[in-house]
């Protein structure tokens, strides 16, 4: 770590490398723990994310530093809307406006890496595409594929139409 500029590189899977302010990089309890435990003492620390591809370390830093300016709103749960633009702030609405992929790849970088707002921004806005749907909504959403038979289907829902009551 550079101490006098107060930056680490991250680095990802792919093995590009990102110089990150130390507050933004604290934000992950991974990174924190890993320059509590001895990074600091190195003149220049590599801190290796080796399951996060680099357009997806890019996304959580551009996340954590917006953070550290403007940080989010408490995600109210449940979600009071399935529009993400009415649970937090404009700027974090439109970040998880992504396509589905990326956005999986978030949650598993937010899970990995420990950034609780990220994972539950991330996950409320999964939750927000499930909100109000049918299980056939969801599955087209989701791309899931139905391998219930008819009958089973139909013995799952009566064994579980207390829940679709509410």
């Amino acid at each position: 770590m550079d101490v006098e500029e107060g930056t680490v590189k991250l680095v990802s899977k792919e093995g590009d490398s990102f110089d990150v302010n130390i507050d933004v990089a604290k934000m992950s309890e991974l990174v924190k723990s890993m320059i509590e435990d001895g990074g600091e003492d190195e003149e220049v620390a590599d801190f290796p994310l080796p399951n996060v591809k680099a357009n997806i370390l890019a996304k959580v830093i551009e996340f954590c530093a917006h953070h550290k300016e403007e940080p989010m709103t408490e995600i109210e749960k449940p979600l009071k809307s399935q529009n993400m633009a009415d649970v937090v702030q404009k700027w974090y609405a439109d970040f998880v406006d992504l396509e589905q992929v990326v956005l999986f790849e978030l949650i598993l970088a937010a899970n990995y890496m420990d950034i609780k707002p990220l994972l539950d921004l991330t996950c409320a806005t999964v939750a927000s595409m499930i909100k109000g749907k049918t299980p056939e909504e969801i599955r087209t959403t989701f791309n899931i594929s139905n391998d219930f038979s008819p009958e089973e289907e139909a013995q799952v829902r009566e064994e579980n139409k207390w829940c679709e009551e509410a």
